[in-house]
């Protein structure tokens, strides 16, 4: 298998973030489109912060909830599509530049993937 050039690396890094966030834009659209057609539903009191249920807080509970078509499950779900696309850049990085040998690279995005991964599992 062939070393990739910087300029295919970084193509295929922009293809990748640009279906990402294509993808994650998609999904809340549909899960705000769901939120939306039932216009009867109580109006929500915005004056006062509620955070949401304990399905919406673990990544179970938000798959669980988008597998029955809940709306607000769907749009935490593009939401941590949105969160996952720059971690997934971070991780194509890392193997892209292993393909090109560049140990300094490597090294540095290792790093930055240990930071996002603590920040994600352990940061409140």
């Amino acid at each position: 298998m062939a070393r990739p050039t910087d300029q295919e690396l970084d193509v295929a890094i922009a293809g990748m973030l640009r279906l990402g966030v294509s993808l994650a834009a998609f999904v809340v659209l549909v899960g705000g489109t769901l939120l939306l057609r039932h216009p009867w539903s109580p109006i929500p009191d915005y004056t006062h912060f509620q955070a949401g249920g304990p399905g919406l807080r673990t990544l179970r509970g938000i798959v669980h909830g988008a597998v029955r078509m809940e709306a607000t499950s769907i749009i935490q779900l593009g939401l941590v599509v949105l969160i996952a696309t720059p971690v997934a850049r971070v991780v194509y990085c890392v193997v892209g530049f292993a393909r090109q040998r560049d140990r300094l690279f490597v090294a540095v995005s290792c790093m930055v993937l240990a930071v996002l991964i603590y920040g994600l599992t352990k940061g409140r």
